[in-house]
């Protein structure tokens, strides 16, 4: 045999390896998304049967609770990517003064946020100028479902940690059990089984804040059981704040926050301007949402994965891995999401009924379903892009990109369309696509430009 042939065969091994782990990684990722679409859908298929206002009660309190999920996503992507960079590197003890810090200043955070949630529900929720039918229920449900949001900030934080150390199996079964639990309490409340009343969108409420706690408290106990990474430094001095490595993380951590928030903000705006085509639209709309789920939510572990093994490969100081890396999870993501276009462009209308047995939801949820579709490819490809830059650091450019594709395309052709042209609710819908697709286009132009294989942000 040759050495050629040799090298060859060994190249040919080492992709084998580096398919296998991250297959290993992603596999879990979309299991656990794909559990939570179905868990999202079931749920949403539970409210859906009460009628149109609950679904729209449901939409508007996401649309602030969202806000302070995109907060702590952010700051957890901050922990995720120095975490994986220490973890790459083999610096255990910089990688759990990390994991303490970023848990420490979350919980003190959350707190504050779910006070100002409970007691300003109604002015906040004011913003979406809803009838007062609509803001009675969706202020009884925001105000049941704050009590989950620090553990919600918890779930992520372990989350975040667990993604970074490759560790994502485990993960994914305290997601398959917290679904779990939001299913059969919400079965149980919602409907008014095994003896309870019937309690409609706040049973919905209690089951999402219910599960929210079961999953926190598991994700701590992988954390600080006997044999979890945490347990040996669970004492006085895990307690000890240091602001130097919160004000790291949170500076990492920041951008993707801002990214996030940027989409909820731009997501009240839109939907003010949705309600002013009826509750029946904005229900297709919510409902429609959900639905596409069947395509993102998997897709999202790619760009999760991108983040990890970019950052675990640039803290080893091995930039030729990172770039085999990205390689093959680019692969994996175009696969994916063409079995998901095809489902989205071919059976609309079946995934609409899963959800609601209304026909005019129905109806405009599928065309809904059929635009996305045409441009699910751009947004799941853009998605491994941005995992790859967070993962070298680079948070401020999938911010950048965001911020421009929303506020420079969706926000304001959006408000043309419905105040001033007056166009049918598809238009906006077909700006949505027109955005996406831009935001692909400037995301790899920016990728090309900037070297992110260069960076490395632990010494």
């Amino acid at each position: 045999m040759s050495n050629k042939e040799i090298n060859d065969d060994n190249k040919e091994l080492n992709i084998k390896e580096i398919n296998k782990k991250i297959f290993s990684m992603i596999l879990p990722i979309t299991i656990e998304g794909t559990l939570q679409m179905a868990a999202g859908i079931v749920m949403m298929g539970m409210i859906g049967r009460i009628d149109v206002l609950a679904v729209s009660a449901l939409g508007v309190s996401l649309r602030i609770t969202q806000i302070i999920w995109a907060f702590f996503k952010g700051i957890t992507m901050g922990a995720t990517v120095f975490v994986a960079q220490y973890f790459g590197a083999n610096e255990r003890k910089k990688m759990i003064h990390v994991i303490q810090q970023t848990m420490i200043s979350t919980i003190v955070v959350v707190v504050v946020l779910q006070a100002i949630v409970y007691t300003q529900a109604e002015n906040l929720l004011a913003i979406f100028n809803p009838s007062q039918e609509l803001l009675q229920m969706a202020v009884i449900y925001i105000k049941t479902v704050s009590f989950g949001l620090p553990f919600l900030a918890i779930m992520l934080v372990v989350g975040g940690v667990l993604q970074g150390m490759g560790r994502a199996r485990t993960h994914m079964m305290i997601t398959i059990i917290m679904n779990i639990v939001n299913i059969a309490i919400g079965y149980v409340l919602i409907f008014g089984k095994l003896g309870f009343e019937p309690m409609g969108i706040t049973g919905a409420a209690i089951a999402t804040a219910i599960s929210q706690f079961v999953a926190a408290i598991l994700g701590l106990y992988v954390l600080l059981s006997k044999n979890g990474i945490l347990h040996a430094y669970l004492n006085r001095s895990f307690f000890k704040v240091d602001f130097k490595q919160i004000r790291d993380v949170y500076k990492v951590g920041l951008p993707t926050s801002m990214e996030s928030i940027f989409w909820q903000l731009a997501a009240i705006i839109l939907t003010r301007a949705i309600l002013t085509y009826g509750e029946t639209a904005f229900a297709a709309h919510q409902l429609g949402l959900q639905a596409e789920s069947v395509s993102y939510m998997p897709a999202a572990g790619f760009g999760i994965a991108a983040t990890a093994f970019i950052g675990q490969a640039l803290g080893a100081n091995d930039k030729k891995l990172a770039k085999v890396y990205i390689k093959q999870i680019f692969k994996g993501v175009v696969w994916m999401t063409l079995i998901s276009t095809v489902i989205l462009l071919f059976f609309p209308k079946y995934l609409m009924m899963l959800l609601t047995d209304n026909p005019e939801v129905i109806r405009l949820g599928a065309i809904y379903l059929m635009l996305m579709g045409l441009v699910q490819l751009p947004q799941n490809a853009a998605g491994v892009l941005m995992g790859a830059m967070r993962g070298a650091g680079y948070t401020n450019i999938p911010m950048i990109v965001a911020g421009t594709g929303l506020w420079g395309i969706r926000v304001p052709f959006t408000l043309l369309v419905v105040y001033y042209f007056k166009l049918p609710i598809i238009a906006i819908w077909i700006i949505i696509s027109i955005d996406m697709t831009f935001r692909f286009l400037l995301n790899l132009v920016l990728y090309k430009k900037k070297d992110i294989y260069e960076n490395n942000l632990i010494n």
